[in-house]
């Protein structure tokens, strides 16, 4: 008997040890997730996306904003029209496929189906006008371009990410997506059996916060002379691409920047990735002759030559290890001053400057214009290959350095760094962002500039590329009267170990006025077919869209 009464006490001590157990593992350890899941059942909670930042022109007119858009959705309990036939009515409105709106508003069990997002005010009234039950509308927020495809590539555009949430991908709506996006907001309440609000429930709800306005330093009447110029271009000299960047070289705002080919931000989805790059910040290429600038201005400052300084290696080609150099039209001029090397772009008196200079001084020199490092301009996707490292260079390395050959460069690396010869010396940080608007305040953004030479070296660099623009391969395309200082580079493209024999990528950098510019201009062509040489393409292309930017920054001619 008593051995009964002890096993039924350990029995109901078992049941009682394994009760206490899972109120533990209920109340302590998932007592989370079932108050969750309780509070489901009887609550209902709606993400609210905070309306995005405008991005602006510098004038102020918006580059991006945002429109009123519409959610449609069906409540298929509530449809009094066969679902057929309202699949039918909406799917030429909507462009979609009729059987996939009937998928969607006929599936078993459903009370709220979501069928488009995004639509317009004027698409709403056509579908409003059918007049079907069970059909109703939520407000949204669409992305407008105002200006179209304008500046597509700087601005990038507002896709999906995997939750099926709103984030900013490439140029400014990539960089400052946060920035833009705001706070979003949410709003919770008590629902009945069919999952509809209880009108007389707890409610709870935490608005969203706007994003912040982006001011850029983007000029509208240079961004589109540019679009329109550089496409023209490419097509009279049949170039498989191309770029062009205008900044004050004295603040580094960049003033307009263009590539083409671009795309429609509006319709991104039809357009693959290799559309979405700006080509100006990540793709790299060998400058060739506008690279002899900052070789140039690096030998200058170094004072391992001066303007007058005579190459005495210049009279014919330059037997390097077991390489030859030569100079780029096979004609050489022995005796030539620095100022001649400049004028003539010549290859040989450029190694001649390398050999004064010493590859770790040429290094160092480098480092500091900051080639083979980002920027830091504020837009992204930007890349840069590294230099090879110091102490690992050899003569050859050295030779072909100086004039433009074995390094690789991007497009805002090269203007940033000749805005240096521009600005006395000082080399600025490119920015695209000049403020940040939010409701009743605004942050100014500040330029920054650092020294990399001096402004002797600066003023003699200028006085050398002012004479290659009025005396050089390309003083046929100058503009009679108008202080130019200019440099023309025309650079094989490197392929599979060798240079490609057919296909070079075109370049003019330049500024103006020589002496207290108000804008520097870096223009490219990739494959240029009408002719390989950047004095018949790149440099006319320049001066084309000089001409334009001498008329609107009021730049008149010295004589």
């Amino acid at each position: 008997m008593a051995r009964r009464i002890n096993l039924v006490i350990v029995f109901f001590l078992l049941c009682f040890l394994l009760l206490i157990s899972k109120l533990f593992i209920w109340q302590i350890i998932k007592g989370g997730d079932l108050s969750g899941f309780a509070k489901g059942q009887y609550q209902v909670g709606q993400v609210m996306e905070a309306p995005r930042g405008d991005i602006l022109a510098a004038d102020g007119s918006p580059l991006v904003a945002r429109r009123d858009a519409w959610l449609l959705f069906a409540e298929p309990p509530n449809l009094k029209e066969k679902s057929d036939k309202i699949a039918e009515k909406l799917a030429p409105i909507l462009g979609k496929d009729p059987v996939e709106i009937y998928t969607l508003i006929s599936k078993k069990g459903s009370v709220w189906v979501p069928i488009e997002h995004k639509i317009s005010t004027e698409i709403k009234g056509n579908i409003e006008a059918l007049g079907f039950t069970g059909l109703g509308f939520e407000k949204e927020e669409d992305r407008y371009y105002p200006e179209a495809s304008t500046a597509a590539q700087l601005l990038g555009f507002v896709g999906k990410n995997e939750e099926g949430g709103n984030v900013g991908y490439f140029g400014l709506e990539g960089y400052y997506d946060l920035t833009l996006s705001g706070k979003k907001g949410y709003r919770e309440g008590d629902k009945d059996a069919k999952g509809s609000p209880i009108l007389l429930g707890n409610f709870k709800e935490s608005s969203a916060l706007k994003g912040v306005d982006l001011v850029t330093t983007i000029n509208k009447t240079v961004q589109l002379t540019i679009e329109k110029r550089l496409k023209d271009g490419i097509e009279k000299y049949g170039a498989k691409g191309g770029s062009v960047v205008v900044m004050d070289p004295s603040t580094g705002k960049i003033l307009g920047m263009a590539s083409y080919p671009s795309f429609d931000p509006r319709k991104y989805n039809e357009y693959g990735d290799t559309f979405f790059k700006n080509p100006v910040i990540s793709d790299t290429f060998e400058p060739g002759s506008i690279f002899k600038v900052l070789i140039m201005a690096s030998a200058l400052d170094a004072k391992a030559v001066k303007p007058d300084t005579v190459c005495d290696i210049c009279s014919g080609p330059l037997k390097v290890d077991k390489y030859e150099i030569e100079t780029w039209d096979r004609k050489y001029y022995p005796d030539s001053t620095m100022v001649e090397v400049i004028v003539h772009s010549d290859n040989v008196g450029m190694a001649f400057v390398g050999q004064k200079m010493g590859a770790d001084t040429l290094y160092d020199y480098l480092d500091r214009f900051g080639i083979g490092k980002e920027t830091g301009i504020d837009l992204q996707g930007e890349v840069a290959l590294p230099l090879r490292k110091k102490g690992a260079w050899n003569i050859v390395d050295l030779a072909t350095a100086s004039f433009g050959q074995g390094v690789a460069v991007t497009s805002i690396e090269m203007i940033r760094a000749v805005a240096a010869v521009a600005n006395d010396g000082m080399m600025p940080t490119p920015f695209v962002v000049s403020a940040l608007k939010g409701e009743g305040w605004q942050e100014e953004i500040k330029s920054k500039t650092e020294k990399v030479i001096s402004e002797t070296a600066a003023e003699e660099m200028t006085a050398m590329m002012v004479n290659a623009a009025e005396n050089g391969e390309a003083k046929w395309t100058s503009l009679r009267g108008f202080s130019v200082a200019g440099k023309t580079g025309t650079a094989q493209i490197p392929i599979a170990g060798h240079y490609d024999p057919k296909s070079t990528n075109a370049s003019f950098i330049g500024f103006s006025p020589a002496e207290s510019p108000k804008f520097i201009m870096l223009v490219t062509l990739n494959k240029p077919q009408s002719s390989q040489w950047a004095s018949e393409t790149a440099a006319p292309l320049w001066y084309s869209i000089a001409k334009d930017l001498f008329l609107y920054f009021g730049i008149q001619p010295e004589d």
